[in-house]
């Protein structure tokens, strides 16, 4: 048993998401959760660059004692998954885009893959892409709407899916939320398309991560409620400290 943090690791606070759905599954752990608002968006970063950021962010959680490593981006996860794990000796669980989930619940419905550019392009989604394609799938690379998320300008998320949104109206049944900052937006995307289905995989990798802990006899033996540590890169102070206030309100 080991009562260690989790390291939870986001180009934002989108992964709150994902750290949220953890909390309720295994609620007696303590967890590290790393905005990285100083390098954010990863989206539209090349695959060297996220990978020696995410590299630095996991050797600070080593400096934590973190007893594994969640990549709660979905960019992060699809750039940097195989380097880190193949350099670190402790479990890494990754989250994907949860289009496997499409296929297992609705395979015959129109659906719109919603996700940064880089994770659209990576060859890890290409290959799950492929593998659960349904003949009848849009892929949308919303470029720049993590940062505008991570902002929390609500006019401006409106603005944005009214025009990108627009030509999908009425043709989708399924939306796979590919980046962890879009589970925020799912009222503001339903105003736009309508009554869609979503997905996102937050509960899958929260499970995963129960059973790679369990496998390693890494859960937590605490009979309390963990803590939950927030630390954000920005430089800036200000920043930070309405970084951290959005955060824990979103993890309620």
């Amino acid at each position: 048993m080991n009562d260690n943090p989790i390291g939870y690791l986001d180009s934002g606070i989108g992964g709150v998401t994902v750290l949220r759905k953890t909390v309720k599954l295994l609620s007696n752990e303590n967890y590290f959760f790393f905005s990285d608002s100083a390098h954010n968006p990863y989206g539209d970063k090349t695959d060297e660059e996220v990978i020696a950021r995410c590299d630095e962010i996991v050797q600070l959680m080593i400096q934590k004692n973190c007893k594994a490593v969640v990549l709660a981006c979905n960019t992060a996860s699809a750039k940097a998954a195989g380097f880190l794990r193949e350099k670190y000796d402790f479990p890494i669980v990754a989250i994907e885009p949860a289009y496997k989930m499409v296929h297992d619940n609705n395979p015959d419905g129109a659906t719109l893959v919603m996700a940064t550019k880089g994770t659209i392009e990576s060859e890890k989604f290409h290959k799950l892409f492929y593998k659960y394609y349904n003949e009848n799938t849009a892929l949308m690379p919303c470029v720049g709407l993590a940062d505008i998320i991570e902002k929390g300008d609500r006019a401006e998320i409106k603005k944005y899916l009214f025009e990108n949104l627009a030509e999908y109206v009425g043709l989708v049944d399924n939306v796979v939320l590919g980046c962890t900052h879009y589970p925020l937006i799912k009222d503001e995307i339903s105003a736009v398309l309508g009554d869609v289905k979503f997905f996102d995989g937050s509960v899958g990798v929260s499970k995963q991560l129960k059973r790679v802990l369990e496998k390693n006899d890494l859960l937590s033996s605490s009979q309390t409620l963990g803590t939950v540590e927030f630390v954000d890169s920005s430089a800036d102070e200000a920043t930070r400290i309405a970084k951290q206030k959005r955060f824990f309100e979103l993890l309620k």
